[in-house]
């Protein structure tokens, strides 16, 4: 099982950023933290890396569901949504895969909102 779901798609890097914000805000989620790896990169360690950020989506009617049925599973929140620029021309879009992520919390109710947000975050992906 792989703990992701991904597209690869052309076109700019910060359109696709654009376009997967607004993909996450039609399925119910916001971006809590956007993270440049890339200026991260550069600043902590003075290396260059591909343009590559990190958003911190969360759909917080699922979060609230989560938290009720496992109060510790604010340490997997929020889903991570990665934006990779890997060439001139292509875009890596990644999701993180829920259910594969909360298999290791074993509690049914969790696992039930683990699968609702795959959904989500598949449609996601799948309408860039």
């Amino acid at each position: 099982m792989s703990y992701y779901i991904n597209k690869i798609k052309q076109g700019g890097f910060q359109e696709t950023i654009a376009e997967v914000k607004e993909a996450l805000s039609k399925e119910g989620f916001g971006v809590l933290s956007e993270i440049s790896i890339d200026e991260k990169l550069k600043e902590k360690l003075g290396v260059d890396f591909r343009k590559y950020i990190i958003l911190g989506a969360c759909n917080p009617a699922y979060a609230f569901k989560a938290l009720q049925h496992e109060d510790k599973i604010g340490t997997m929140l929020p889903c991570n949504v990665i934006v990779q620029q890997l060439d001139e021309k292509n875009v890596e879009v990644a999701a993180i895969d829920p259910v594969a992520s909360m298999m290791a919390v074993e509690n049914e109710a969790v696992a039930g909102v683990a699968g609702d947000i795959k959904a989500k975050l598949g449609r996601v992906i799948n309408s860039l």
